[in-house]
């Protein structure tokens, strides 16, 4: 058998994470619309939502004692948020449009920006930004610092938000999606109760708007029961990233390509490196790696270690330290246009943000898109219920997809919807394709780019070696898993379906692309033995893109990011 992730993959049954309403009336919780997800695309809209019903008390009234409600499987919002990220500010604009720019959750704009291209010991300047990668006007931010402020704004609405609770199944009921049961709490890793067991419940909305981010549980749930496809699979990349204080403020936005990424064909490795000034003393340093690499010895993790010995990095880093919970893993879905949903509603729901991939990869973008498809899908299901319309019915919430068609988001993906999957073909004929691509505003090749899951590519054991850790530049994974601020329960079930039966080429594949330790090669009776350490899991997603399925964990496990 060929080495191929998807060739091993987990058993999972079909409606496995569907079920019916199972609580008794006086045990269900009764929510107007429910937001599964405090991340930007779910705060946005609920707080849109709030606006609109502010100036309609009988409409709000109608949707109950909790018009609005907000479900986050980690400790508070923001917990489980990464990103780079650099900031297109649109969408605050458009839910703050009294609010001072300084009050935004910001840094400081973009005022300058480098592109290079790195060798293992040089870096080359472009000497024009691309302008898909041009970035002024935006502003450098940290996400699990926008998503708590974006949380304390949707509170000061009325909007409920229930942290530490994991969406465990979707609801449905005769075609239509009713809400969602969420996890239970207090068991042991046998799935037995102990003394702090709580049972899951039934949270029933008129709308459930999944907005869970890339990898959604939830979202894949729905898109298998409800048959709904895409023109491509969607296809992820894995980020890491890392703070650090420094003695001297970065004055712009850096992003390289080339090292440490290999260029050939045959590696498919695609990504790159940024740094981001996050004040006068701290800087946001990463790396992105398509996760349709080949190579079995690549682990993204290490690769960041490594960027960090390269001149134009550690000139930035001198003198400074990695912040005591500053670093973060999280996976980005980079398909595009051609990777999204052919439908983005179903009867009761709707899906906004990166659960339904509006990632603009040329551009680094998907924050403002995530928002804004989450005031989209607000602004939509007000109108509904304004209407007197049943969300329930059959295309109702189609009035979204609507919207989502006609606005930038749809406008910004399509126009790039082949540079990513050109990159199959090589770092330079990926880049001459994207440049005629850029020049032509999409038009070039036309026709459709095909992509294949990145569980489907054949393996091969690589020989790539990485830094041994000296604690101050360069750091082992389990260091980083606790500056993520990681404190899950010890024995909780394992919540990370994966075969242990494997070869070694795929075992190795999950081992070393993890950033967290999860799985590592174990001696016992004389052969060696995959073995899982569900503890130490980030939740950035890869080992779904990768031939396993993440599950979530007990609610309130996992990273407690602040500064990502």
């Amino acid at each position: 058998m060929k080495n191929i992730p998807a060739h091993f993959k987990p058993p999972v049954s079909e409606g496995e994470f569907i079920t019916g309403i199972t609580d008794s009336p006086e045990d269900r919780i009764e929510v107007g619309i429910l937001f599964v997800g405090a991340g930007p695309a779910s705060l946005a809209g609920a707080i849109r939502l709030a606006q609109l019903l502010e100036n309609e008390p009988e409409l709000k009234e109608s949707l109950g004692e909790i018009p609005i409600a907000v479900i986050e499987k980690g400790k508070y919002p923001g917990a489980h948020l990464v990103s780079g990220a650099v900031v297109n500010p649109i969408a605050f604009r458009k839910l703050f449009p009294q609010l001072p720019k300084f009050e935004f959750p910001f840094f400081d704009p973009v005022t300058k920006e480098s592109v290079y291209f790195l060798t293992a010991t040089k870096a080359f300047p472009f000497p024009v930004i691309p302008p898909t990668m041009r970035n002024h006007g935006n502003y450098v931010a940290s996400i699990s610092k926008m998503g708590a402020w974006l949380a304390e704004k949707a509170e000061e609405l009325g909007v409920f938000i229930l942290s530490e609770t994991a969406g465990a199944k979707l609801i449905v009921e005769d075609g239509v999606v009713k809400g969602v049961r969420t996890g239970d709490k207090g068991l042991d890793r046998d799935g037995k109760p102990l003394g702090s067991y709580q049972p899951g419940s039934d949270i029933i909305a008129k709308v459930t708007v999944l907005g869970e981010g890339t990898q959604g549980h939830l979202t894949q749930a729905l898109l298998e029961h409800f048959k709904i496809k895409r023109t491509n699979p969607q296809i992820y990349a894995l980020g890491v990233k890392e703070i650090w204080e420094v003695p001297n403020p970065l004055d712009r936005v850096i992003h390289t390509m080339g090292w440490p990424l290999r260029l050939g064909k045959k590696y498919r490795e695609f990504g790159g490196t940024f740094a981001y000034p996050m004040g006068e003393n701290k800087v946001s340093l990463g790396i992105v790696v398509g996760l349709d690499y080949r190579d079995a010895s690549l682990s993204v993790h290490d690769l960041l270690q490594e960027v960090k010995t390269h001149p134009l990095f550690r000139k930035i880093l001198e003198g400074g330290r990695r912040v005591d919970q500053g670093w973060g893993a999280k996976t980005i879905p980079e398909g595009g246009f051609y990777s999204l949903p052919e439908k983005l509603s179903v009867p009761g729901a709707v899906i906004v943000g990166d659960s339904a991939g509006f990632v603009n990869v040329p551009a680094l973008k998907g924050i403002h898109y995530a928002m804004w498809s989450g005031i989209l899908a607000a602004e939509s299901i007000f109108e509904l219920l304004k209407s007197g319309k049943d969300p329930a019915e059959q295309g109702a919430l189609g009035v979204y997809d609507k919207a989502v068609r006609n606005s930038f988001i749809w406008r910004d993906l399509y126009k790039v919807r082949n540079m990513r999957q050109a990159f199959k073909y090589g770092f330079w004929v990926g880049s001459l394709l994207a440049g005629v691509m850029t020049v032509t505003n999409g038009y070039f090749p036309g026709w459709r780019f095909t992509t294949e899951p990145d569980s489907e590519h054949e393996m091969f054991m690589g020989n790539r070696t990485y830094s041994k850790p000296d604690n101050k530049y360069i750091f082992d994974k389990l260091t980083s898993v606790y500056a993520s601020g990681n404190r899950s329960r010890d024995n909780q079930p394992n919540h990370i379906r994966l075969r242990t039966d494997v070869p070694e080429i795929i075992g190795t594949t999950w081992v070393n692309m993890c950033p967290a330790q999860v799985y590592e090669w174990v001696e016992k009776d004389g052969h060696r033995h995959l073995e899982i350490n569900p503890t130490n899991c980030v939740q950035c997603g890869a080992i779904t893109a990768k031939g396993g399925r993440l599950t979530p964990p007990e609610g309130g496990s996992g990273p407690e990011y602040t500064e990502t």
